[in-house]
């Protein structure tokens, strides 16, 4: 649960105020056996604070706190900057400070009102020298707030005495109210260095507004020359050619643009009334936050009810925006008459009534897959980017899954998609494709289907791939498995096997290296299985077996896919796989017709798997 902005401290009878601790946000689940422990877009605390971590083992009840890690200076002043140089001090004075209880032995607590939350937890935690339960003060906020003043503490949080906890919402029944104006932004490039400056003279700062990424400043204050050199090291990495801006802010320096990957915290003076930081100073990265999370919240709501009786501004069925009713969810859709395709003409409306026209037909391939959200808020031909986290944003009602990621070592929450009303709320964010896991949901780690994907390079003609494809087939056939295929709705086509979820993601990645090693015999000189771009003979069709690892997605059957025409990804018989076929056939003006004519011919995909070992078997004996 989130805090909203506040201006100023209050005295209310109905609300209780806590410290508001200068950390990291973590919530802490001991409801299993081994311990998770996590900030809030799902990184891993358990080794970076091993000094909290090792503490859990003194909790005598299962339960799932949440908190905040907070580390202290030499004057005992809480120091946020100190806590991301953990690695450099492990003697570092540090508590986390827990101020919520989620669950309780068996029960979730979210239900209960927060004063009765608190007093659970007060019971049930056991304080160590490094965990510590957050205690608070009813009632008397201004004198608190000037309290915390006098301490040169950060502000306090301003709780509604009974308020439920609702997750990933940034609700006006918990307030935030800072003696320093501090903010979130996202770093979209970095100008060059004047004078004896090395590394970068300013960072450029952007927030997402509505979706489209907006300029709101630059700071070149605050950095020491060790922070500088290593900003300057990460953005060098996802340095990009154009602006990622919706508009291209004018700088008095030449600017080198970034990916709009990497978030900081600033202090700043005010914001100008068109959105602008004046004063911008730099004071820390912000790894526990997606830059998806960092869009312009208005400040000053303090409660619901105050919000519900102020008067709507503009009319529901504006064209800007509508409301529908979907499986009994109010999904708003924005802007339905922005362009996403400006060749073609079609809109963002056009591309949510193409997926609620299919939904029947798609939602079986989404259905308890974890998504990777490929979002283009301004259209093909803008710049978009992924999301795989869910973030703060989404309505409660949308479903999300909690995924450890190896590779960030983080949870990553993932959306997936049941409903009609997940579909259009996607679309509505500017996914115009959809790109679900192999495997579902409860058990990701068995994959339902295996998938080669077949991609041409720039000097393949889409005849070759079909010639790749029809070698497939006849490898698959030798080993009496059958494969569906389907156009990438790109340049490439997708080749699917079931699997029934019965082996794990190296088996099936491994028998689909097989299989490509024996088509690569009988196609030398048109297909490759070299993974590396730089080493790939630039005329031949890359045979991607790699698809089949844990969390790899590919375009969905039935997806729209984000290029000029509005193509589709369409199952085919194998007796249409032939030269003349064109990834362009099928688009979105004359899917639903022809779904409609063959029926779902991918049905069997998510049927019975393949005997892996007697195909492996008959593969030897071609062998």
């Amino acid at each position: 649960m989130l805090a909203k902005s506040f201006e100023k401290a209050f005295d209310d009878e109905n609300w209780l105020f806590e410290i508001k601790w200068d950390g990291y946000r973590a919530v802490a689940d001991l409801s299993h056996t081994n311990p998770l422990f996590y900030s809030r877009n799902g990184i891993s605390f358990l080794s970076k604070f091993e000094k909290v971590s090792k503490d859990f083992s003194h909790q005598k009840h299962k339960m799932i706190l949440d908190g905040e890690i907070v580390a202290y200076d030499a004057h005992g002043k809480p120091n946020f900057q100190l806590l991301q140089q953990i690695g450099d001090h492990p003697d570092m004075a540090l508590t986390y400070q827990v101020f919520d209880l989620l669950w309780l032995n068996g029960h979730s607590t979210e239900e209960l009102p927060l004063l009765q939350r608190k007093e659970l937890l007060k019971e049930a935690l056991t304080e160590t020298d490094v965990i510590k339960y957050c205690d608070h003060i009813p009632e008397k906020g201004i004198a608190f707030f000037n309290q915390m003043n006098t301490m040169k503490l950060e502000g306090m949080i301003a709780k509604k005495a009974d308020s439920l906890y609702i997750e990933n919402q940034r609700s006006s029944d918990w307030l935030k109210i800072k003696f320093t104006n501090t903010d979130e932004a996202i770093i979209c490039g970095l100008t060059e260095p004047r004078g004896s400056r090395e590394s970068f003279g300013a960072l450029i700062l952007g927030k997402y507004i509505d979706g489209k990424l907006i300029y709101c400043g630059h700071t070149g204050t605050g950095f020491t020359n060790e922070s500088l050199k290593q900003i300057y090291d990460r953005l060098q990495k996802i340095v990009i050619k154009t602006s990622p801006f919706e508009t291209v802010p004018t700088t008095n320096m030449p600017v080198t643009w970034t990916k709009p990957e990497l978030v900081c915290e600033i202090k700043y003076s005010e914001i100008t009334k068109d959105g602008i930081y004046r004063h911008p100073v730099f004071v820390a990265m912000r790894e526990d936050k997606e830059p998806e999370e960092i869009q312009l919240n208005p400040k000053n709501e303090k409660s619901r009810e105050m919000k519900a009786k102020a008067p709507l501004k503009k009319s529901v069925n504006s064209e800007k925006e509508k409301i529908i009713t979907l499986d009994k969810h109010k999904v708003t859709l924005t802007n339905q008459d922005k362009i996403y395709f400006p060749k073609d003409g079609i809109t963002k409306g056009d591309v949510i009534e193409y997926y609620q026209s299919v939904a029947s037909y798609i939602l079986p391939y989404l259905k308890n897959r974890p998504l990777s959200l490929n979002r283009f808020p301004g259209g093909i031909e803008e710049q978009g980017f992924y999301q795989k986290d869910a973030g703060d944003h989404m309505p409660d009602w949308i479903k999300t899954t909690k995924v450890y990621s190896e590779s960030n070592d983080k949870y990553i929450d993932y959306v997936y998609c049941n409903d009609k009303a997940t579909l259009a709320y996607l679309n509505n964010l500017g996914c115009i494709d959809l790109n679900p896991w192999n495997s579902s949901l409860p058990d990701l780690e068995h994959p339902d289907y295996l998938v080669l994907d077949l991609d041409p390079s720039k000097k393949n003609i889409f005849n070759d791939v079909i010639e790749t494809a029809l070698q497939v087939n006849e490898v698959l056939h030798s080993v009496k498995v059958k494969g569906y295929c389907k156009t990438s709705g790109s340049t490439g086509i997708h080749i699917y096997i079931p699997m029934g979820g019965k082996y794990d993601f190296d088996q099936v990645k491994d028998f689909a290296h097989i299989l490509m090693k024996q088509v690569n015999e009988k196609l030398p000189k048109l297909t490759t299985l070299e993974r590396s771009l730089q080493k790939r003979d630039d005329k031949k069709i890359y045979m991607d077996y790699l698809q089949n690892r844990t969390g790899q997605t590919l375009a969905s059957v039935y997806s729209i896919r984000p290029k000029e025409g509005a193509s589709v990804s369409m199952p085919l018989e194998w007796d249409e796989v032939k030269p003349g076929l064109k990834p362009t056939d099928f688009t979105i003006h004359n899917s639903l017709e022809r779904i409609k004519e063959k029926g779902d011919l991918f049905k069997p995909v998510l049927g019975k798997g393949i005997d892996m070992m007697k195909a492996l078997e008959l593969l030897q004996g071609n062998g």
